[in-house]
């Protein structure tokens, strides 16, 4: 079963690599890969880094390349279904609950949600601090 604390950036590549590899070679899947499948299936334009080869293990992806690290977003939406899962910060359910109507699926809800928690998540690294649930939450509620 995959394992997240711990594993270096290439190990967690490495993984999401081997998920989809598995996935697509119709080999069972833990309940953790399904969730990986799942993101993955819902972004096909990272396909190509999936499948690149060993070049996506190293690849750095800065904000000044102008290039989204799929690996991160990918990772923030399991972080973000994760929290709805268990409702945690309390009231993210229902949040998501009602972005999903407005703005037309679940995915584009998390979406729309991955900002608020990269913001909430950068300070929280900037201050040597846990990350603010209330801040993040009031972040949420504004979408």
């Amino acid at each position: 079963m995959p394992v997240f604390a711990g594993q270096s950036r290439d190990q967690l590549r490495q993984m999401y690599r081997d998920v989809w590899r598995k996935f697509q070679a119709s080999q069972p899947l833990e309940p953790l890969e399904k969730q990986i499948a799942s993101v993955i299936s819902e972004h096909p334009e990272y396909l190509s880094w999936l499948e690149s080869g060993d070049d996506a293990l190293r690849h750095e992806f800065t904000p000044e390349a102008g290039r989204e690290n799929p690996f991160l977003h990918m990772g923030m939406h399991l972080a973000i279904r994760e929290q709805i899962s268990t409702n945690r910060p309390s009231g993210i359910t229902a949040i998501h609950q009602k972005l999903s109507q407005r703005l037309g699926g679940a995915h584009e809800a998390e979406h729309a949600m991955l900002e608020a928690l990269g913001e909430t998540l950068w300070e929280a690294q900037r201050n040597n601090l846990p990350p603010n649930e209330q801040l993040y939450l009031q972040r949420l509620q504004r979408l």
